[in-house]
């Protein structure tokens, strides 16, 4: 059974495919999220890479990253609403399928929040800029804000947050 981390990795890579292809072929990209030797020979490392993935596990990284390219263009909305400077057309595709993976997760899971900004991080790092990886958190942080800010006017607050409502380490806005 694989990791949340493995499946955001898998989920990451089929969001860029689907971005890169404009989803012209989604069972193909499906397809290839099976193929564990090739992905490992492209360089995608996973926590432990003996693990197998079940058929779930792959179902489940393909309906995120599904998820996330049906909700881009709200996700790219916000983005651009935090960022005017970096519009989806200027940034990273690896970057931009990260900020689409995590917004989805944040706005449309039960995943903790933090969790996920944690873990958009890290994929920034691995597979990203040198500068990624701040880009990403500032951006996350205040989407994790302002879903806070949501969850708190209709009085369910999420426990992951911090009491200021930014996940630990995420930028101030």
């Amino acid at each position: 059974m694989a990791t949340p981390r493995d499946i955001r990795r898998l989920a990451l890579l089929a969001l860029y495919q689907l971005d890169a292809t404009g989803a012209a072929e989604p069972d193909s990209i499906r397809a290839s999220l099976d193929d564990l030797e090739s992905l490992a020979e492209e360089g995608l490392e996973f926590v432990d890479p003996h693990a197998a993935f079940t058929p779930a596990d792959t179902n489940k990284a393909f309906a995120i990253a599904t998820g996330a390219w049906e909700h881009r263009d709200e996700a790219d909305a916000e983005i651009v609403g935090l960022a005017p400077e970096w519009p989806p057309g200027r940034q990273a595709a690896v970057d931009r399928a990260i900020l689409r993976l995590a917004h989805h997760e944040i706005t449309r899971s039960d995943a903790p929040p933090k969790a996920v900004v944690n873990e958009a991080v890290e994929l920034a790092k691995a597979f990203s800029t040198e500068n990624s990886p701040s880009f990403v958190n500032g951006v996350l942080g205040k989407v994790l804000k302002r879903a806070q800010g949501e969850a708190d006017a209709s009085g369910d607050t999420p426990s992951e947050l911090e009491p200021n409502g930014a996940a630990p380490g995420a930028a101030e806005g």
